[in-house]
Formats: C-alpha cells, structure tokens, sequence
C-alpha cells in the first residue's frame, strides 16, 4: 500500500486518481488546504497531521506501507516570508517527523514533492538538476533542507528516495471532477479564469519591460496530470530497485511569458481580457524553465499536454465549480 500525505491537495488528489489505478492507496490530510472531496473514493482517507505522531503511528500500524509520497507542505512564497515559523514547523520539522516514523516501521521507500523555489534566481537559460541552489525565501529554503536531510537518511539509514523538482503545475483532470482550488488564489492561469468568468475585475501583470520577447516574464506550466505520472514513475523505479536514489526537475522545457498565458486564455474561453499593467515584484526573475531531460532519459517520463490544453482542462473545472 502506498501512503499519500497531503493527497487532498491540489497536486496529491491528482496523484491519487492516477495511482488507484494500479496501487492501493491510504491518503492522510489534514484538509487545512485540501479537500475531502478531491480524494477519489477508492483510496482510504484518514483526517491527520504529519506532524503528529500519533496519527502516524495509527497509520503505520494499521496498513503495510511499502512507499510514502509527500505533497503535505506549505506552498505560498509570500506568506513563508512573513511566517516562516509555520513553514519550518511543518514543511521541516513535521517532515521529520513523518521521516522517523518511516524509519521506525523500517519503510525506506520515499518520493519527496520539492520545488523550483530551491534554485532562488539562477543565471542560466535552462535549469538543470546540476543548476546551483539558491533559495531566496524560506519556503524554499524549507524544501532544500529536506532535500539535504533525505542525502543523510540515505546514507545513515537506507532510505531509498525520489525528488521531484517542479516548477508551475497548472490545469485540472480532464474529467473535471478535480481541479486547482485555492483560497487565496495566487496562480496566474486560475487567477485570469476567474476573471474571464467576471469573479476579478481585472488581471495584474507585474513589468512588461523584462528581457524577453514581448517584455513579460517566463515561466514553466506543466499539466497537474503530468505531475502526478511523474511521480508514479518516480515511486514504481523505487519498488522495482530500479533507482535507489535521484533528483529530477520537472517542466515543459519551453516556458511561455506572462502574455502568451493570457492570449492563449482569450482564445480558449473567447472571452476579452482587462490587463492592467503594474510594476514589477521583487524577486521575479524575467525566465525560470527547466529541462527535464534527465527524467526523460532515465525513466521515460516527458509533459504530454499543451499549454492550450492546460488551459481547457482548467476552463472546464472553472466553469463547473463556480
């Protein structure tokens, strides 16, 4: 059985619905941003804390856990800088709990949700997992510390791990049954739906004289959907003995700026945006995309889905969720 920490999550439901499929699954969430709803009905749900050791342990007893995968941490850049307490009591300290109870049930397999955040502003064209790691908040500060702290258990313990780098998951499953839910909402693509279906009155684009093509930023989108068989290949290699451990960045390796985000919007919806245009923020590098071609050619995986598509996935829940 597979343990899912965080599955009702945005990017956790998606991996769930994905890995019934072939695995049965236990999701434990503590629904402080996830929802029950998301988690497909035939994985086992438990309402808990990764931090709490009690919970663990009613989990680890109760089912034969042969992989844990990790998508339980807090996410907002903005916040992580004005609390960063909660990031490091949970997406550090509650991490190394779920770590020593992994130990203690001897479960050595683990994929680890990480994120882009851990190359701070890099000075390259096209991040590689060889790109150096420069956090500039504490969120993704909290991640790399657990990346470090994987390389020890590894060699102290055995612990056979994936890292999984990502950069803007984006999109909803095709059968509009899940989808990005936020509250607050800080990802363009929802942000610009919800005001094409007039819930924003307007959208903010943040500098338009950056070095790119048409002055706005680039970034990586890459379809929820993906994500989540990333993280199946990653969790299979691990089962198999095929990897023991291994750090992979995930994206589309193309990268679309700001504008191209909207026009493609425009054209899904048919609908007419109302940009506004602001200065830039701090901290916003003009490109972040990576190559993922190390996953590729170790384990096969590659995006599937197109920014057009992305963006009608999203549409779709959109449309059948307001």
């Amino acid at each position: 059985m597979i343990l899912v920490v965080g599955g009702a999550g945005y990017i956790g439901s998606h991996l769930v619905k994905e890995l019934v499929e072939t695995k049965e699954v236990v999701v434990l969430d503590n629904l402080s941003t996830g929802h029950r709803w998301a988690v497909d009905e035939r994985a086992v749900f438990v309402e808990g804390d990764l931090g709490n050791a009690a919970d663990l342990e009613k989990v680890f007893s109760a089912y034969n856990i042969e992989a844990v995968m990790h998508f339980a941490a807090n996410s907002l850049v903005g916040e992580s800088v004005v609390d960063p307490l909660k990031y490091y009591q949970n997406n550090v300290a509650a991490t190394l709990t779920l770590l020593q109870m992994m130990m203690k049930h001897d479960v050595k397999k683990f994929i680890f949700s990480s994120t882009a955040a851990t190359y701070g502003i890099p000075d390259v064209d096209l991040i590689t997992e060889d790109t150096a790691t420069n956090p500039i908040n504490p969120y993704g500060r909290s991640k790399l510390m657990i990346e470090h702290i994987l390389a020890d258990f590894s060699k102290a313990y055995g612990l056979n791990y994936v890292v999984l780098r990502y950069f803007n998951a984006a999109g909803a499953h095709v059968s509009a049954e899940i989808g990005e839910k936020h509250d607050p909402e800080t990802h363009l693509i929802p942000i610009i739906l919800q005001h094409l279906l007039g819930e924003r009155e307007h959208i903010a684009v943040f500098g338009s004289d950056y070095d790119t093509p048409d002055g706005t930023c680039i970034r990586d989108y890459i379809h929820v959907t993906d994500l989540a068989k990333a993280h199946i290949f990653g969790v299979e290699a691990l089962l198999a003995g095929t990897k023991e451990t291994a750090t992979y960045n995930l994206g589309n390796g193309l990268g679309y700026s700001v504008k191209e985000v909207i026009d493609t919007c425009e054209k899904v919806t048919g609908k007419k945006a109302n940009v506004v245009m602001s200065d830039r923020r701090e901290g916003d590098p003009a490109r972040l995309v990576a190559s993922s071609s190390k996953i590729h050619e170790e384990l096969g995986w590659k995006a599937e889905y197109s920014l057009e598509e992305i963006i009608s996935s999203a549409w779709k829940w959109h449309q059948q969720s307001k």
